[in-house]
């Protein structure tokens, strides 16, 4: 975040100025650090092996071993958390009402929420990230994922929640291996400023772009007229993970770090003790190069008489190693509040099981669906007034909810068993309403089946018996059981 001057529009230098301070600050620097680890870009990639020399001066050892292996742990947390979030049938924007709802899915399409994607990815690595609203083709409005490390809010003042500008830039191609071409927008209330920025030079207006300032809304007319509207506000949203916008990393970084360590430690160690140490004494020659070429080449040295060669192979102290990795693996998931895969059972993975694996990960996602959920409804509020301005409607939020129902893996055996138990109950409970036929009226007990096998009796009713045809076949049946057959054999006779 950055502060402005009440009042002054902004300047191609400090538009520059702006985006240097906001992409050397703390948040951006911790955001970056997020990024990188979900990109597999961890502190053991820059580690480095060094020793003191027989003068006490300090150099690096460019013959050890240093491996250096990243551990994406992290990716697969922020994945899990983003996969799980969005899990379900698809659309969890809803509406009771099946006008809005149709409306409502022209908008909330599969693009929209494969941008939502995107945002969540970025919001928990980096620990916030952006959308923002534009004119599609199709003269509505439109949701695109803004990455946050390029978006920078510009205030009146420090303490000011009132954002007056919103600057966004992203790199739009790299010529030639060396001229990096940055496009930068500056959004206000009404508009959009564009413009463009070589390497690190000095920022100029952007001669390409059609409209420049550019409306938020431009329309055009029968006769090609082009009119400009606004949205009335800056169209950006964030989504933040948490009150402070901390990455996923924050509480388990020293532990994928400490990981990082253990494991390639270990391997170094396999890499420098691979080949047996030979220990030669009485040694007939002066080149010890010409000894260790012998030993590898020809497998004989000459000694003297008095001297031989012992072979001693060293034991890595893997175990110690091995105890921390699975530690650490533990620790990582469980502060990660993640799924571990890896998690062995007792061969009896039941359904309740796999729901308590899944709690740690559940909690996780509550507390970010809550954000969302927010987040949506300030979405949803600009949909809502375009919609209702282009059919003369008068929707409102509350007409509108959301339904996230996550899928967790289950155990089929246990889901059958389920069904079956489900379905007896259901012929038990249809029984016991059987044999208090004569105490209750039929309207009661067809109601109470229906509930019991979830069918809808007001789309039902009108196809049931009419009461006179029941009095009928009842009397029907009981002059059946008064009247004797023979005596109606009789009458016709």
């Amino acid at each position: 975040m950055v502060v402005l001057k009440v009042g002054v529009m902004l300047k191609t230098s400090e538009i520059k100025r702006f985006i240097e301070d906001d992409n050397s600050s703390e948040k951006k620097r911790l955001a970056r650090q997020g990024m990188k680890y979900y990109e597999g870009e961890h502190k053991i990639m820059g580690s480095r092996i060094f020793y003191f020399d027989a003068d006490g001066k300090l150099k690096e050892d460019t013959l050890k071993s240093n491996i250096r292996i990243s551990h994406p742990f992290f990716t697969e947390l922020v994945d899990q958390e983003v996969q799980y979030m969005l899990s379900g049938e698809g659309n969890f924007i809803k509406s009771d009402n099946p006008a809005l709802q149709d409306e409502l899915d022209t908008y909330f399409d599969d693009s929209f929420w494969s941008e939502v994607y995107e945002m969540l990815t970025g919001c928990i690595s980096k620990g916030f990230d952006y959308m923002y609203a534009y004119q599609t083709a199709d003269n509505r409005i439109g949701f695109q994922w803004a990455d946050s490390m390029g978006v920078v809010e510009v205030r009146a003042k420090d303490t000011d929640d009132k954002t007056e500008y919103m600057i966004y830039w992203y790199i739009d191609r790299i010529e030639k291996g060396k001229k990096t071409i940055k496009r930068i927008q500056v959004w206000d209330k009404e508009q959009v400023y564009y413009y463009v920025q070589v390497n690190d030079g000095n920022v100029t207006l952007d001669r390409d772009a059609e409209l420049n300032p550019k409306p938020h809304i431009v329309t055009v007319n029968e006769k090609k007229e082009k009119f400009g509207s606004s949205f009335g506000f800056i169209p950006f949203f964030r989504l933040d993970n948490g009150s402070k916008q901390f990455s996923g990393l924050k509480p388990i970084k020293n532990l994928i770090d400490d990981y990082d360590l253990m494991a390639c430690g270990l391997s170094n160690n396999l890499q420098d003790f691979t080949d047996a140490i030979y220990v030669v004494s009485g040694f007939q020659g002066a080149d010890l190069d010409e000894m260790v070429q012998n030993i590898r080449a020809k497998k004989h040295v000459g000694v003297s008489e008095n001297g031989g060669v012992e072979i001693k192979t060293v034991d890595i102290p893997y175990q110690a190693r091995q105890v921390k990795l699975d530690l650490d693996e533990k620790n990582i998931y469980r502060f990660g509040m993640g799924f571990n895969s890896a998690q062995l059972g007792d061969g009896n993975i039941t359904n309740v099981v796999i729901r308590s694996r899944y709690a740690l990960l559940d909690l996780k996602c509550n507390k970010l669906e809550i954000r969302l959920k927010e987040f949506l409804r300030k979405i949803i509020k600009v949909v809502l007034d375009e919609i209702n301005r282009n059919n003369s409607t008068d929707y409102q939020i509350k007409d509108v909810y959301f339904k996230f129902q996550r899928e967790v893996i289950t155990n089929a055996s246990d889901n059958a068993q389920i069904e079956l138990t489900d379905a007896q109950k259901q012929g038990q409970m249809i029984d016991n309403l059987l044999k208090v036929y004569n105490i209750l009226d039929d309207e009661t007990i067809i109601q109470e089946i229906c509930a019991i096998l979830d069918i809808d009796y007001e789309s039902i009713k009108d196809k049931l018996p009419k009461d006179e045809e029941k009095e009928t076949e009842q009397i029907r049946q009981t002059l059946d059981n008064i009247v004797p057959d023979d005596i109606g054999g009789d009458a016709d006779e």
